[in-house]
């Protein structure tokens, strides 16, 4: 900012912002005090609405490179060749918690990322794990409402949780990776990245490839036990926002290498797990992880609530090679993220500088609207117009889903030929050393005894005893010692 004398937001110089002004010493504060009407008016309004999930966040720019040829997947331009480069801004954020909550805990942590690529922004919107709770979006609402405050006890309660999840058996899988030792990252730094959802890529020739991503830590993997993480929280709540920000201070850049699991179109209707399941991954047996890039963070925002809480993130920021897939919970993403953020931070979001193309302009019909800046002049706002307007190009950015042509109803997602809502846990557990395996049975006997109603705590038992049957019975053990 320049040097100057302190002005109001319309530009006038301030004489005196030590005192209000008053009608003579000691009397009444006048109206006609502008400047400290407008300084109470504008400290009111400095925060606006928290993200209902992934609240607590932080965040920061780099730079994604290429390290391998994958123009026969994707026409993608930011993916065009071995060492192009795309700046980015990764936003790092725990789910459940608000804005104030503490860091080290055991949640999901989300992983967003924004390429500014030269064909608009492209955003993958994933967390650090590879599935999700649920597969089908219009349960998330609910998921979510179990996750936060109680709405008459004002407080997270252990038996909302538990209850959903018990009644939600699909939840299965996801539950075992957030108890086990991956469940609380010791940073933003050491723990892995996923896209999570299973999104299209198409090359120049038209072919269709399902693809999904992986961001691989090159600092390791670290985590925190439950009692490192309750000391951590107490002590320092901000510690991996902390430790993002000192790091990069130090010069110390974090980095990921991106890979990428490549299923051809025509594989999916026959693989034995449905392709498009959130709630399955993919076997590295049958599609191995390809290398296609590395990302490092090397700039710190300079203000947090402009570059990290009105960032936004939206998985229906595609660019022309890349697209959705019919998985159930990305297709409700594409509509609740955007609608999202156009009520949190407003319909103008996209226009922050954050937000908006870095490697590229937009060029839109829309106006007007809270914090409309004017900059598309006396430009016409409808198209087509033959004022030299923008102009569709005609080209869609992914090809168009086949084989989906049936009558409309309420259908459950598919099922294949492996499909059922244990097997992968119960594979995950079996993968586990057996020190793994006994922090994982004492982290959710811990917070399985919590629950007051004995047929929530059996019906949450009973999904990880259908995963494994060595699972279910030392969990069944552990919690019957706890609860006594």
């Amino acid at each position: 900012m320049t040097q100057g004398p302190l002005t109001t937001e319309a530009g006038a110089p301030v004489a005196d912002n030590q005192n209000s002004e008053t009608a003579g010493v000691g009397g009444p504060v006048l109206v006609q005090d502008q400047l400290l009407l407008e300084k109470l008016a504008h400290f009111n309004r400095e925060r606006i609405p928290e993200r209902v999930v992934h609240a607590r966040g932080a965040g920061a720019y780099g730079t994604f490179t290429v390290t391998a040829d994958v123009t026969p997947y994707t026409r993608a331009a930011f993916l065009s060749g071995v060492g192009k480069e795309t700046e980015v801004f990764l936003r790092f954020s725990t789910v459940a918690g608000n804005l104030g909550a503490a860091d080290a805990v055991r949640d999901p942590r989300g992983f967003a990322v924004k390429f500014y690529t030269e064909e608009g922004n492209y955003d993958l919107v994933g967390n650090n794990t590879p599935v999700f709770f649920i597969r089908d979006a219009i349960k998330f609402p609910d998921f979510i409402h179990t996750q936060k405050r109680d709405p008459y006890t004002g407080s997270q309660e252990a038996e909302n949780v538990w209850d959903f999840w018990g009644l939600s058996p699909e939840s299965t899988h996801q539950v075992t990776w957030l108890f086990g030792d991956r469940g609380i990252p010791a940073s933003y730094r050491h723990m892995d990245g996923f896209g999570s959802h299973t999104f299209q890529w198409n090359n120049a020739a038209g072919e269709v490839f399902w693809v999904k991503y992986h961001f691989k830590t090159d600092q390791g993997i670290r985590n925190l036990t439950a009692r490192q993480a309750e000391l951590l929280a107490g002590q320092d709540p901000d510690s991996h926002q902390r430790d993002l920000r000192e790091a990069i201070e130090r010069g110390e850049f974090p980095s990921w290498t991106v890979g990428v699991q490549i299923m051809p179109a025509a594989d999916a209707a026959a693989y034995r797990f449905n392709p498009f399941d959130l709630t399955k991954v993919w076997s590295h047996a049958d599609y191995p992880v390809v290398e296609i890039g590395r990302l490092e963070l090397n700039r710190n925002p300079r203000n947090v609530f402009a570059e990290v809480e009105q960032s936004i993130f939206s998985p229906s920021h595609f660019v022309p090679g890349i697209g959705p897939s019919p998985d159930k919970m990305l297709q409700g993403r594409l509509f609740a993220y955007g609608d999202a953020h156009r009520y949190r931070v407003g319909i103008n979001a996209d226009h922050l500088p954050v937000n908006r193309p870095h490697a590229t302009e937009s060029r839109t019909n829309a106006r007007d609207g809270q914090l409309y800046d004017g900059r598309h002049g006396a430009a016409k706002n409808y198209e087509p117009n033959s004022f030299g307007g923008p102009r569709q190009t005609g080209r869609p950015l992914w090809q168009p889903f086949d084989g989906f042509t049936a009558a409309t109803g309420t259908h459950p997602t598919p099922r294949h030929a492996e499909d059922d809502d244990f097997v992968q846990a119960g594979d995950l557990y079996r993968l586990m050393s057996p020190e793994e395996r006994e922090r994982l049975i004492a982290n959710l006997a811990g917070a399985i005894s919590r629950v007051s109603r004995h047929d929530i705590a059996e019906r949450a038992i009973g999904n990880f005893r259908n995963a494994d049957a060595d699972f279910g019975k030392r969990l069944e053990v552990a919690v019957r010692e706890l609860r006594g």
